[in-house]
C-alpha cells in the first residue's frame, strides 16, 4: 500500500473565508496542522488537495514551500479534486481530513491508518461514532473504492463531502470504527475551526501550549481544557452545519 494523506482546503469559505491561512502564533493555521501531520508515522506523504481558483494561489504556495505535495482541481466537486490527486500522487490508500482541523493530533492519524491495515473494513473512521473532539476526525479507504463511487454516485452531497456515501450506505460498506478511552464528554468539544470563536479557541490553545512543547498531544489539549475550563466556553454555542 501507498498511504497518502490529503487535506481538503480551500480559501472559500461560508463562516470564516480564508481560514485555512488565518495566522496563529505568526504561521498560517494549515501550517501548523501540516507540522502536526508530518509526525504521523503510518502515512507515506501528505498532499494539500485545493482548488484551481486564483484564490488559492497562497495555499499551492504554502504546501511547496513547506514540502508537501500540492494537487488542485475543482472548487466545488471536492471528491473529484481528492481523487484527482490520489491519481496524481498514486495512492493505494485515502487518510482524508481537513485544513480546518489544526489540532488534529498524529497519533489519532496512526491508530485510525493501523486498524484500517488489518484488513475487513472498506472504510475505518473516528467518526461514525466521536469518542474524540469534532476536529480530530479521520478517514481511511482506498482510491478505488472513491473511484467507484465517483463513477457511480451523481447526489452533490457525495461530490461535496468526500467520503459521506460510505457512512450513508453501510449496505454495501464494511464500516468500522476506531474508538478511544476518553471520557464521553470528550466528544461535545469542538477544536475545528468554522467561526471566529473557534478561531479564537484554537489560538488559545496554541497560545497556552506550543511555547513549551511544539509537539503537543490531544491529552495535553484536554489537560489545558480541565484546568482552563474558560476557553472551552470560548465557542460552546457554534453549531456545526449539517452535511445535508
Amino acid at each position: 500500500m501507498k498511504i497518502i494523506c490529503f487535506i481538503e482546503a480551500r480559501f472559500r469559505s461560508m463562516r470564516l473565508p480564508g481560514k485555512v491561512l488565518k495566522p496563529i502564533l505568526g504561521k498560517p493555521m494549515l501550517e501548523l496542522m501540516i507540522e502536526r501531520l508530518k509526525r504521523a508515522r503510518t502515512i507515506d506523504g501528505i498532499v494539500v488537495a485545493t482548488t484551481d481558483q486564483p484564490a488559492d494561489d497562497g495555499i499551492a504556495e504554502l504546501a511547496q514551500r513547506l514540502n508537501v505535495g500540492v494537487f488542485r482541481g475543482s472548487e466545488d466537486d471536492v471528491l473529484a479534486r481528492v481523487l484527482g490527486a490520489a491519481r496524481a500522487y498514486q495512492a493505494t490508500v485515502i487518510v482524508e481530513t481537513t485544513g480546518d482541523c489544526p489540532l488534529l493530533d498524529p497519533a489519532i492519524i496512526d491508530k485510525v491508518v493501523a486498524d484500517f491495515r488489518l484488513g475487513g473494513a472498506d472504510f475505518v473512521s473516528n467518526t461514525l461514532e466521536y469518542t474524540t473532539p469534532r476536529g480530530t476526525d479521520v478517514r481511511v479507504f482506498t482510491t478505488d473504492a472513491l473511484d467507484e463511487i465517483n463513477r457511480r454516485s451523481n447526489d452533490p452531497a457525495d461530490h461535496e463531502h468526500v467520503s459521506l456515501h460510505f457512512w450513508e450506505h453501510p449496505e454495501k460498506y464494511r464500516l468500522r470504527n476506531v474508538r478511544t478511552d476518553f471520557g464521553q464528554e470528550t466528544a461535545q468539544l469542538r477544536l475545528t475551526v468554522d467561526t471566529l470563536e473557534d478561531l479564537e479557541l484554537v489560538s488559545r490553545i496554541y497560545e497556552e501550549l506550543y511555547f513549551s512543547n511544539p509537539e503537543f498531544t490531544l491529552t495535553d489539549v484536554l489537560d489545558l481544557l480541565k484546568r482552563k475550563p474558560d476557553i472551552a466556553m470560548i465557542n460552546q454555542n457554534v453549531v456545526q452545519k449539517p452535511v445535508r
